[in-house]
């Protein structure tokens, strides 16, 4: 079922996940891993590790419009393990579960733009953009 949602709803949604990866005592951060991604918030069983980045803190300002961009997120300078980046997830710097997110290069259409899906061990991980779209925005 499709709904249509009003504008404050749906920044009010998105304020929520912004509030999730803002909750700990420092800066959140957004893990990187090859497929298969699991159940939301599940653990990432046959999913390997590819590096961690971190968000700004605060890591966006309030949504608008129904679209939450993120501030700059720190690249990961020396990427864990070699693969391609499928999925990535947000969490809090308390490892609260925030959201898990689809991730491209900057051609495709996921949430999280890389400048390369194509992940190299002890390479960097730079994130080019990070925006999210709610509901019918």
């Amino acid at each position: 079922m499709l709904i249509g949602l009003d504008v404050t709803i749906r920044n009010a949604h998105l304020n929520a996940i912004r509030d999730r990866i803002d909750a700990g005592p420092g800066a959140g951060v957004l893990k990187f891993y090859t497929g298969p991604r699991p159940a939301t918030g599940g653990a990432p069983i046959g999913a390997t590790l590819l590096g961690t980045c971190t968000f700004s803190d605060p890591s966006a300002p309030d949504a608008a419009a129904g679209q939450l961009t993120f501030n700059a997120i720190a690249q990961d300078d020396a990427a864990d393990a070699s693969g391609t980046a499928a999925w990535a997830r947000a969490e809090s710097s308390a490892a609260q579960f925030a959201a898990d997110f689809d991730v491209t290069d900057t051609v495709g259409t996921g949430a999280i733009k890389l400048n390369t899906v194509d992940i190299v061990a002890d390479g960097p991980i730079v994130v080019n953009s990070a925006v999210l779209t709610a509901g019918d925005a």
